[in-house]
């Protein structure tokens, strides 16, 4: 840094400018503005201002960098869960497909039990309907006989005490009373 700066006042002392005019001429605008950016270059360089830019710059670049790591990283990480949940999903979706599967299977089988429960109710139903109409018939029969023996028993009551004196009666009840007797004995 020294040596440039040497360097350069060097120059800028022994330029022919000075050999002609016998000194430095300030009035000569472009000579000044060299001056003073070389002057100004100088102090930068003095300063090591190119190194703590370059050192600046440097950790913004190390800055960005990890922020992208990180960001890839979470990127990643985003994605692994995402991944997860996505099967999640598809083992929760198989898990309600199969209960949906099992409750349709459920209610087939409950169906075709209520139906077997309802034919056996109704062949119960139709075996006790039919032992009620055969009890119905058997005692429409049965009072159909009694009555039938009661009206022959009132004709030949009748028809008999037409016919019969009193004499023939009281010889039927004198053999009504011996047979009980010879039954009894």
């Amino acid at each position: 840094m020294r040596n440039i700066l040497a360097l350069a006042l060097t120059l800028g002392a022994a330029s022919p400018a000075f050999a002609a005019g016998g000194g430095m001429d300030l009035s000569n605008t472009n000579l000044v503005v060299a001056l003073a950016f070389v002057l100004f270059i100088g102090i930068l360089l003095f300063a090591k201002v190119p190194s703590l830019l370059a050192g600046q710059l440097d950790n913004r670049a190390e800055g960005i960098q990890k922020e992208l790591d990180e960001a890839r990283a979470l990127r990643e990480e985003a994605q692994t869960v995402l991944a997860s949940y996505e099967r999640k999903q598809q083992e929760v979706q198989a898990q309600a497909d199969q209960i949906v599967a099992a409750a349709r299977d459920e209610a087939g089988r409950a169906a075709e039990q209520a139906k077997a429960d309802l034919e056996t109710s109704i062949a119960r139903r139709l075996a006790a309907a039919e032992d009620q109409i055969a009890s119905a018939e058997a005692s429409a029969v049965k009072e159909v006989r009694d009555q039938a023996i009661s009206i022959a028993v009132a004709a030949a009551d009748q028809v008999i005490s037409k016919q019969m004196t009193a004499a023939e009666a009281n010889k039927l009840i004198d053999a009504a009373i011996a047979d009980v007797d010879a039954k009894l004995h």
